[in-house]
C-alpha cells in the first residue's frame, strides 16, 4: 500500500449480511452512508459482501484450496480504514461476521517489515443494523475483537440503528436517515479519517517489536 502523504486514504467496507447479492441489504445502505461520509474527508472506499465469497473456517491467513479469504485479506491490508458492518440476529452479530473476525485473528501472528502486527496503523468503524436490540453489545464485541487484532477504534466510532421493537421495518426501508444516525455517521467518519491520517504520518513505534 502506498502510504505517502499525498495518496488518498482508502476504506474497505465488509458487509456481513446473511443475504447474498443481489438481495437488498440494510447493511449496504448504512455502510454506504458511512463511506459517503468518509468521502467528504477525502477517503476513497470499496465494498464487498463476505457471504458472496467462500471464506473457509479457520484462524490462518490462508486455509488452502478453495479459500476466498486471501484476496479479501489483501484488500484489508491495502485499506487504511475498515468499515465492519453486521446485522443483528438474536441480539448478536451475524455468523458471517463471526467468521470474518475469526479469519482476522490470523493477523495476531503476522507482522510487517518492522516486526509489528500487520493491522497496526489501521482504523476500524463498527456498524450495526437490525430491528431488534443488541447494538451496544455487538459494538462492544466488535470493538474489542478488532482492537485485539490490531485496529485502532476512534472516539465515538460505532454507528448503529435499531428499529422499533417487535416491528418489521428495516433500515433500507426508511424514507430518510434518522438524525441521530446521521450525526453518529458524521462523527465516526470525521474521527476515523483524522485518526487514519495521524497514524499514516506517525505510525505506532516499532522499537519494542525489534529484537
Amino acid at each position: 500500500m502506498d502510504t505517502s502523504a499525498d495518496t488518498p486514504l482508502r476504506a474497505l467496507t465488509i458487509n456481513c449480511t446473511l443475504k447474498p447479492a443481489p438481495e437488498s441489504s440494510s447493511g449496504d445502505v448504512l455502510g454506504g452512508q458511512v463511506l459517503a461520509a468518509l468521502e467528504r474527508h477525502g477517503v476513497r472506499g470499496d465494498t464487498l459482501r463476505a457471504v458472496d465469497h467462500r471464506i473457509l473456517p479457520g484462524v490462518l491467513a490462508d486455509m488452502g484450496e478453495g479459500d476466498a479469504w486471501p484476496p479479501i485479506r489483501e484488500a484489508v491490508l491495502d485499506a487504511d480504514i475498515l468499515v465492519f458492518v453486521t446485522p443483528t440476529w438474536l441480539g448478536q452479530q451475524s455468523s458471517v461476521a463471526q467468521r470474518v473476525l475469526e479469519r482476522l485473528d490470523a493477523e495476531l501472528g503476522e507482522t510487517d517489515a518492522d516486526g509489528r502486527p500487520t493491522l497496526f496503523d489501521k482504523v476500524a468503524i463498527p456498524v450495526i443494523v437490525g430491528n431488534e436490540d443488541g447494538a451496544h453489545h455487538i459494538s462492544a464485541v466488535l470493538s474489542q475483537a478488532l482492537g485485539d487484532v490490531g485496529f485502532t477504534i476512534p472516539a465515538q466510532a460505532s454507528v448503529y440503528w435499531n428499529g422499533e421493537a417487535m416491528q418489521k421495518i428495516d433500515y433500507r426501508q426508511l424514507d430518510s436517515i434518522p438524525e441521530p444516525v446521521s450525526r453518529a455517521t458524521a462523527t465516526a467518519a470525521a474521527n476515523a479519517a483524522h485518526l487514519a491520517r495521524l497514524l499514516r504520518a506517525e505510525p505506532y513505534p516499532a522499537e519494542r517489536f525489534r529484537q
